[in-house]
């Protein structure tokens, strides 16, 4: 949308209120209003006022440069704005949503181009006011004398307080936050809109990426097609910054170097995702480099991995533990490594409980996606928060049995891996759970590095959809060989 500079604020700006009334079937704002009802309505609270601020303009360190603007996403949540140094409030008793958009710079205009008018903004924002950044203290303020006594204003952090001459504000930094996390973990019909075009636009980059693959020489031309096809879309941001490993690269969770040559490699394993309007998509492919499988040790894995994520999406419906699916993707993983000679002795069971198969699979099955691709939450979802998410050997049996089961409207990546690290596997050596692992059998896969399949899914009523259309499987495949032969 073009921006026009309003002849009235050139000449001295008046600050004044709008009302923005939607009706019709036709409405396709975002639903700021909705998820402001629903922040309150986790909150438990029948008055109080909600205050937020957007993302500042931020120049680097010891630098006249801006830094890259990206939105708070709880504030994007309550807003659909995706612009800098905004700010909001939500009044919660008389349900009054109010945005407060930058004053007019004329300097600013000049060099970087206009910012929100309050005209622009009642077009596009689902909001019930629209006012200037010059209102906001004393509105702020008239709102505490008015209520403060009696309702709190809830803000995220103790660092986003509002700026007031007083210093008898009435504030809570402790139960807005987990309340939106509520709120954010069910998607409604919007959201998904922007999550499954996401994913398309990952899914077509993922395509270009598999029919040029034989041309390409180092990791550097991976991720410059990948970024190259989701701008050429619309996309102009990723959720993540994109893993493009190859060979043993393909063993670090986060590689993102991807600068090393292909020459010699049999694998890539490429976990990239596009945003769009905000919201992610969480996508990992892993492929070879030529029409077919390079070996039998990058085949027999591929397909082990393909199963503990094909079997674990087929159960995915509401009321299903998180937790359970990721147990039974270790039993497969155990169960396929058995069979490859590099687990050995024990039962499955005995397996699983010592943590053996965590020096394959060392990370969670999955997490929420939304305005961020490790999306927010009220409860962790496999019962551990990031933090515990290790390669310690009792990752599993230390998973909570109390954790919240899936629910419809959530979205959660299916995300299976085996990978052969040189220093997992050095380190496994010292622990008991070596027993179990036949180390001599496990070093003949570290060429490879590395398998993970990553699709996201949306729990439906009855059971899920799969939202990811990257291709995998024998369809990868058969795209990488119509790349070879054109």
């Amino acid at each position: 949308m073009r921006v026009s500079i309003a002849p009235e604020l050139v000449a001295g700006i008046q600050t004044r209120d709008i009302r923005v009334t939607v009706r019709g079937a036709g409405f396709d704002k975002y639903p700021a209003k909705q998820h402001a009802r629903k922040a309150a309505m986790k909150l438990g609270v029948s008055s109080g006022l909600i205050y937020l601020a957007g993302k500042p303009t931020v120049n680097w360190g010891d630098s006249d440069q801006e830094q890259p603007f990206r939105q708070r996403r709880y504030f994007y949540y309550l807003s659909g704005v995706d612009e800098p140094d905004c700010f909001l409030t939500y009044d919660i008793n008389n349900d009054l949503l109010v945005l407060y958009v930058p004053d007019f710079d004329l300097h600013r205009a000049i060099w970087m181009g206009p910012t929100l008018t309050t005209d622009e903004a009642e077009r596009r924002f689902d909001v019930d006011r629209v006012r200037y950044y010059s209102s906001l203290q004393s509105d702020v303020e008239s709102w505490a004398k008015k209520y403060n006594d009696a309702a709190p204003i809830y803000i995220l952090h103790s660092s986003q307080q509002p700026e007031t001459t007083s210093n008898e504000l009435n504030l809570d930094d402790k139960l807005l936050l987990p309340a939106m996390d509520a709120a954010r973990v069910i998607k409604d019909d919007y959201e998904l809109r922007m999550i499954r075009h996401a994913n398309r636009v990952s899914g077509l980059a993922h395509r270009k990426v598999l029919e040029k693959i034989h041309k390409m020489t180092n990791e550097a031309q991976i991720e410059g097609l990948f970024l190259d096809t989701c701008v050429s879309h619309g996309a102009k941001n990723q959720a993540y910054g994109i893993i493009a490993g190859s060979g043993p690269n393909a063993a670090v969770l986060h590689y993102m170097k991807n600068n090393e040559p292909l020459k010699g490699r049999q694998l890539v394993c490429l976990d990239a995702g596009a945003e769009w309007e905000c919201y992610a998509s969480d996508v990992t492919r892993t492929f070879p480099l030529a029409a077919d499988w390079p070996s039998s040790y990058a085949r027999d894995v591929y397909r082990i991995v393909e199963e503990m994520q094909e079997e674990c999406i087929r159960r995915i419906k509401p009321g299903v533990r998180f937790r359970d699916l990721q147990v039974l993707a270790h039993e497969i993983a155990i169960g396929g490594l058995q069979k490859l000679g590099v687990l050995k002795k024990g039962t499955l069971e005995e397996i699983r409980v010592s943590g053996a198969s965590s020096i394959f699979f060392p990370h969670g099955l999955g997490h929420h996606v939304g305005l961020e691709v490790h999306d927010v939450s009220e409860k962790p979802i496999t019962g551990l928060g990031w933090s515990g998410r290790s390669c310690k050997p009792d990752f599993i049996p230390a998973m909570s049995q109390s954790v919240p089961l899936l629910e419809e409207g959530m979205v959660v990546t299916i995300e299976p891996g085996l990978y052969f690290s040189q220093l997992a596997l050095a380190n496994a050596r010292k622990q008991p759970l070596a027993r179990y692992i036949n180390f001599d059998e496990a070093d003949k896969y570290i060429p490879i590095g590395g398998v993970r399949i990553e699709d996201d899914i949306l729990v439906t009523r009855t059971g899920y959809e799969n939202l990811t259309t990257a291709p995998k499987g024998e369809e990868m495949l058969e795209i990488i060989r119509r790349g070879i032969d054109n």
